[in-house]
């Protein structure tokens, strides 16, 4: 998904950065700093925009595409599980009926917080 006149050129996006991350568990490990990254289906926010959480503020500070495909252990740590199996599995339990096709793209957010 690039641009071949401009590699950092972004699509639009596809919702609003306060979206990004809303599940409980899953706020929960940002604030511990378990948790530095998120996949979406669409894309949820641009390089430096600020997401806030519990009024903590975290920037992000990449965003591209990637394939399922392509996820590694050290990609689920990032999303504050142990293991890629942990991560998938979490996934298709929140998505009943999804395939986890090697193709298919998501993309990628991370973050980090934003020191006071």
């Amino acid at each position: 998904m690039s641009n071949q006149h401009d590699p950092n050129a972004l699509p639009p996006k596809t919702c609003s950065v306060d979206r990004m991350v809303t599940v409980k568990e899953d706020v929960e490990k940002v604030l511990a700093g378990k948790k530095t990254a998120t996949r979406r289906n669409g894309r949820y926010a641009d390089i430096g925009e600020i997401m806030t959480l519990e009024g903590q503020d975290f920037v992000v500070e990449k965003v591209y595409s990637q394939s399922l495909g392509e996820l590694t252990d050290d990609h689920a740590r990032q999303e504050g599980f142990e293991s890629l199996e942990d991560y998938k599995q979490s996934i298709l339990s929140m998505h009943p009926g999804m395939p986890w096709l090697p193709q298919m793209r998501v993309w990628v957010h991370e973050f980090s917080a934003v020191k006071k």
